[in-house]
């Protein structure tokens, strides 16, 4: 049985998200469990949460899941296995374990395609040596799937949000475009190539950029997904306290997603994202709304952003251009120190 997976879905991947400012507000008047072994929660809107568990290891946890990314069932199970996984990378973990999470309409779509996205997630669980230990499924109207991620990280290593210092250099790891070009696909007004460039993107793992990110010191890491470039870009520089410039025509971007998002192809969350960082962001005269638009579109599966201190600047890019094949970009700059955290988007 075939299926054309974007035929039967309404928002596709992170595009799905609860919106930023909408989950800040339900967590703010919300009393949360706490605990000394707690290093990292959910305050700070940080990639996976943190539990110290020794003097020397610490578990790092993450859940990722959203409804159909791609037209493939196949490729619909890599690229959120891929997306689930990035949370622990972004921390600078290593992933060990996970648990599927199944939202199906089995008699509808038959089990045959569940079959397919299962094993999808898990061709990039093999290549990431990560176990499945089981998951939990249950009946849905629309298709969700998604990992429960464990790993673990050296306390003196941890790669959160809000360690960016004045002077570090921004790398972006992938290109950005994703919803966009996802919206074009549904749409039918993206060529082939597009949608396959897209898809192979969010099915490469973060784990190599990882490594970099760690051997070459870098002071803060996040990943980019539904909140959009700018969204985790406003949520570094407030966790750390810092403005940040960002260089539009330095930011790597999908093939023809610029023409797209002056097309207007753009997700429901591309404007949620854009109230959320609100008037944080201020843009140069000479960025026209495409532009701006791609800076807010929700990814999925997107790269890391890197803060990394500048005198390790040309080793950690040189061990980038050697190893990554995803189109790895210095994007932007970290400035001093801000109570208000303001991004600026300029032209180089």
């Amino acid at each position: 049985m075939s299926v054309d997976l974007f035929k039967i879905s309404g928002e596709c991947g992170c595009a799905a998200k609860v919106p930023a400012d909408m989950l800040s507000c339900i967590l703010q008047d919300v009393e949360l469990p706490d605990s000394p072994a707690l290093l990292i929660g959910p305050q700070s809107m940080d990639d996976a949460g943190i539990y110290q568990i020794s003097d020397d290891k610490c578990l790092v946890q993450t859940v990722d899941y959203f409804p159909p990314v791609a037209r493939d069932p196949f490729i619909y199970g890599q690229i959120a296995a891929a997306n689930s996984l990035s949370d622990i990378y972004a921390m600078g973990g290593e992933p060990l374990t996970s648990l599927a999470i199944v939202c199906f309409p089995v008699k509808a779509l038959g089990p045959e395609i569940l079959k397919a996205i299962i094993s999808g997630a898990i061709s990039k669980l093999k290549e990431a040596g990560v176990v499945l230990l089981g998951g939990h499924s249950i009946v849905d109207s629309q298709p969700k799937f998604g990992l429960a991620v464990t790993g673990i990280v050296n306390p003196r290593e941890i790669l959160d949000n809000s360690h960016a210092k004045m002077g570090d250099a921004l790398i972006l790891t992938k290109p950005l475009g994703t919803g966009i070009t996802i919206m074009a696909a549904k749409a039918g007004l993206a060529d082939k190539m597009h949608e396959n460039e897209a898809n192979q993107f969010m099915s490469t793992l973060n784990a190599d950029a990882s490594i970099i990110a760690q051997k070459y010191g870098a002071v803060s890491c996040t990943d980019i997904t539904g909140f959009g470039f700018l969204g985790h870009v406003y949520q570094m520089a407030k966790a750390s306290g810092v403005s940040i410039d960002i260089y539009f025509d330095s930011v790597p971007l999908l093939t023809n997603v610029l023409d797209y998002a002056a097309m207007g192809l753009l997700s429901g969350a591309t404007y949620s994202n854009r109230e959320y960082v609100g008037n944080m962001v201020k843009f140069d005269s000479n960025i026209d709304l495409a532009e701006q638009d791609v800076l807010f579109d929700p990814q999925t599966s997107g790269g890391l952003l890197i803060s990394c201190p500048y005198d390790k600047l040309k080793e950690m890019m040189d061990s980038a251009e050697r190893k990554l094949s995803t189109q790895c970009k210095v994007v932007g700059k970290v400035l001093g120190v801000s109570d208000k955290p303001l991004i600026r988007v300029r032209r180089v």
